[in-house]
């Protein structure tokens, strides 16, 4: 289990960087349609704003995994 949550938030933490500078920045043009943030389209707009709260989301899954690693050591 804390395998499958550290890979999701390795995931979304990607996707939220990702999701970030390429809005910010436009680098990524040939990633734009493998971005989460991108791919909805009630994001549209508020693309910034979802990319921070996808890899908030992330870093508090990886948090997660690495508490459920130390209660059960």
């Amino acid at each position: 289990m804390k395998a499958v949550i550290q890979v999701l938030g390795w995931l979304l933490l990607l996707q939220g960087v990702g999701g970030l500078v390429n809005t910010l920045f436009g680098w990524w043009r040939w990633a734009h349609d493998l971005l989460l943030v991108n791919r909805l389209p009630f994001l549209h707009g508020y693309e910034i704003f979802a990319a921070i709260v996808i890899g908030v989301l992330g870093f508090a899954l990886l948090c997660v995994a690495d508490s459920m690693r130390k209660v059960n050591d």
